[in-house]
This record gives structure tokens, C-alpha cells and sequence, in this order.
């Protein structure tokens, strides 16, 4: 198989990767990771290194010197080949699993919390733009803002959007669409005879994921009767007819680029534009005000998008 032939293999499909990731993020994350087969690495260690890498990033941007921050660019995006890198080694060599998921969405977070942190430290002792006043306390109210009420529940709603897409594009062996009722199931039949420690991380892993897809679920009134209806009718996805599923992807289709504006290449390049231009408070300024409004045009976008499907497909369910 060629370069380009694996490539092809390791994207999760067309619709949903990025132009930026496709022509460069991938090709570089595949160099890297033909590199670790070689080793018999598994994905999840190089997961474990991008935890390193991005934290590592963040303290970069704590420091208003150009030397620091372009070190914190570079960290950073060595950071993003190794997650481009596992999820094309677990694709390529099937080593998909659920631990390999979290912790993917566990090492994002690591690193913006980081960089949060940094950007706010290093904010609260730098004047207000036009004034003498410094941010103090303030900074903390705009990165809790920034960080928790909007970055958290953005890329938790992109990565459920692009997981609906490929559910129904590629049916269940294609995607990572969750639920957190089987989470729940999961959380409970954790075996009460294995060793303490063992048995303790399994439950928090599995309730903590639980709770990720419940945040999703909650997020997404329409589809969830969407799903429920389809299940109820169908049993599997695959066994939904292909007219539906088409004119599914043909609405879901045009806001894949808003999933992808949500997730990390443009909070990224927002980033590191605004530290290397020591004006790092237009990071969560931009957070709040641009991707907040991205965030809530999709949402309502997608919501319609199944309320219509739902209503066409199943209209005596509506009228009941």
C-alpha cells in the first residue's frame, strides 16, 4: 500500500476532516506514525506523550517573550501531530477503543487547561487595552467564561455532530457514537471482585464518560427522538433506508465546516496569532464572542435538520 493509499485509510472520511488537516496535520501525523508501528507503539502512549507536549505548551504562553511563545507554537503542534498521530494508528492497525477515545478527549482538555491558566497568569499583571489598568482578578470571570461555559460545550457538540455524521454515513462500526445509558449499564457492571484501584478507575472512567455523553445528549433534544425513532423502527442504523440516511447527510453535510471551525486548527491559530502578538486576551475574547455564535448557528442548524427528518419520516409519532 502506498503513502497516499494509507493515507486515504486513516481519514475518518471526507466530509468531516478539514482542508487544513487533510494537506498537512495527516500527511505529517502518517510520517509519524508509520514511525511508531515500526516500534510496535501502541496509540495510546503517543496520546500519553501529546499530554506532555501540550502542557508543556501552555507554560510557554505563560511568558511574554517572543522566544517562549514560538517554543509554545512549536510544542503545540507537535502536540497536534501526536493526536493526529494515534487516531491514524488506531484506524490503521484497529486498535480503536474506548479508553483510546477518552483519553484522546482527555488530552485536549489537559491542554487548554494549561494554556488557560498560563494566558491568565500571565494577563492578570498587563494592562486592560487602552487603559493603565491592569486585569487582575477580572481575567479569571473571561477564561472561566471562555474556558468552561463556552470551549467545553463547543468541541463536546462538534465531535457529537461529526460522530452522528459518520454513525449514519458508515453505520456503527464507522463512528464513536455513544450513549449514556450504555455507559451507565457499563459503570454498574464493573465487577465487584476485581482489585480496588482497578475496579475504582474503571467506574470513574466509565462514569465521567457517561456524563460527557449525557452533556451531549442534552444538547440535542431532536435528534435524541430522531435516534429513538429510528431504533425503534429499524434496530440498527444500517438497516435505515438509504434515502433517509442520504437526505440526512445532504442537510448534516454543509455544517461539517463548523464542526471543524469549533475544534482545534482555529483555536489554535487564534492562539498563537494573539500570543505572539502579546495580546493574549484576544484569545477568550474571540472564544466568547465568534466561535459562541458559530456554536449556536450549528446547533440550530442541526436541530432543525433533524426536527424536518423526524416530522417527514415519522408523523403519526409527532402527532402523538
Amino acid at each position: 500500500m502506498t503513502f497516499n493509499e494509507m493515507l486515504r485509510v486513516s481519514f475518518k472520511s471526507d466530509d468531516t476532516e478539514e482542508w487544513l488537516d487533510v494537506h498537512f496535520t495527516r500527511p505529517v501525523g502518517l510520517f509519524f506514525a508509520l514511525g511508531w508501528m515500526r516500534l510496535n507503539v501502541h496509540p495510546n502512549v503517543v496520546t500519553i506523550i501529546s499530554i506532555f507536549l501540550g502542557v508543556a505548551a501552555g507554560v510557554m504562553f505563560y511568558h511574554t517573550d517572543l522566544f517562549h511563545n514560538i517554543m509554545g507554537v512549536v510544542l503545540l503542534m507537535l502536540a497536534n501531530f501526536c493526536d493526529s498521530t494515534d487516531g491514524q494508528m488506531a484506524r490503521l492497525t484497529g486498535k480503536k477503543t474506548l479508553l483510546g477515545r477518552v483519553l484522546d478527549g482527555f488530552a485536549g482538555d489537559l491542554w487548554f487547561v494549561a494554556i488557560y491558566l498560563a494566558i491568565a497568569l500571565r494577563l492578570t499583571i498587563m494592562p486592560m487595552p487602552g487603559t493603565d489598568i491592569p486585569w487582575g482578578y477580572l481575567v479569571w470571570m473571561l477564561i472561566v467564561l471562555a474556558g468552561i461555559f463556552c470551549h467545553a460545550p463547543q468541541a463536546a457538540l462538534a465531535d457529537y455532530y461529526r460522530q452522528i455524521h459518520l454513525w449514519m454515513l458508515k453505520g456503527k462500526a464507522g463512528s464513536e457514537l455513544d450513549n449514556s445509558v450504555q455507559q451507565r449499564q457499563i459503570y454498574e457492571s464493573v465487577p465487584a471482585d476485581l482489585p480496588f484501584f482497578q475496579r475504582w478507575l474503571a467506574k470513574a472512567f466509565h462514569s465521567n464518560y457517561a456524563n460527557y455523553c449525557l452533556g451531549q445528549e442534552r444538547q440535542t433534544p431532536w435528534f435524541q427522538r430522531l435516534h429513538a425513532a429510528l431504533m425503534e423502527r429499524y434496530g440498527d442504523v444500517e438497516r435505515v433506508p438509504a434515502e433517509l440516511r442520504e437526505e440526512f447527510l445532504n442537510g448534516s453535510r454543509p455544517l461539517m465546516k463548523y464542526t471543524n471551525l469549533l475544534t482545534f486548527n482555529t483555536r489554535a491559530i487564534c492562539l498563537y496569532v494573539a500570543c505572539l502578538t502579546n495580546e493574549p486576551w484576544l484569545y477568550p475574547v474571540f472564544e466568547i464572542v465568534v466561535l459562541t455564535c458559530l456554536h449556536v448557528y450549528m446547533h440550530k442548524q442541526h436541530e432543525g435538520l433533524c426536527h424536518d427528518i423526524y416530522n417527514k419520516y415519522f408523523p403519526q409519532q409527532q402527532q402523538e
